[in-house]
């Protein structure tokens, strides 16, 4: 009897166990792999997080950066020496009064030779035919002139609002200021000529 009763309580387990295994395989059937796991709210949250940043465009690095810095910088210089050249060559034109000075002079004595009578005086022909058109020069060299001068101010004064602690080239700063001192100069000349302090008209007395 004990040896029935065993076997009855052992053929019972067996059951037990093979239900057991039976509601695990259609609970593993439901739902997927019984190695999977449900993901908790706050990593899943997290991850979504991160997928946009892994999902959009790489980062740049910083050599495209450097060559717009670099296109920049070759920019600027090339500016600051073309007006540095510039204002050197509106200097020497107003030392030598250039052809617009000679043309304007030109012009404004035939004005004073057609304006003027021939009964006039000489003191006034000699003011309408030379005097103005010698004025009309010394005017236009002085255009010249300050010209030259706000020029290369502009060139050596540009650093300032550039990037900060980046010093101009040597050449153009000398180039400035050779053009902002034949400016001073040319503009110094054109007053006194333009005053008759320089080379007044002769007396006709």
């Amino acid at each position: 009897m004990a040896t029935k009763t065993k076997e009855g309580a052992a053929a019972h387990s067996d059951a037990e166990t093979a239900a057991e295994d039976v509601t695990a395989v259609e609970e593993t059937a439901r739902t997927g792999s019984g190695d999977e796991h449900p993901e908790p709210e706050a990593d899943r949250a997290a991850k979504e997080d991160r997928e946009p940043e892994e999902d959009g465009e790489p980062e740049e690095d910083g050599e495209p950066e450097e060559d717009a810095e670099t296109e920049a910088e070759v920019s600027t210089g090339v500016g600051q020496g073309a007006g540095a050249v510039v204002s050197a060559a509106l200097g020497l034109v107003s030392l030598s009064g250039g052809w617009i000075g000679t043309v304007a002079g030109a012009r404004q004595q035939l004005v004073g030779q057609l304006r003027t009578s021939s009964t006039a005086t000489v003191a006034k022909q000699i003011k309408a035919v030379y005097g103005d058109a010698w004025h009309s020069t010394a005017m236009w060299a002085g255009v010249f002139a300050l010209a030259a001068l706000l020029t290369g101010v502009v060139v050596l004064v540009r650093p300032a609002f550039g990037t900060p602690g980046r010093p101009q080239t040597p050449w153009i700063r000398s180039v400035a200021w050779a053009g902002v001192s034949l400016g001073v100069i040319g503009l110094l000349l054109a007053v006194l000529k333009y005053s008759d302090a320089l080379l007044a008209l002769p007396s006709a007395g």
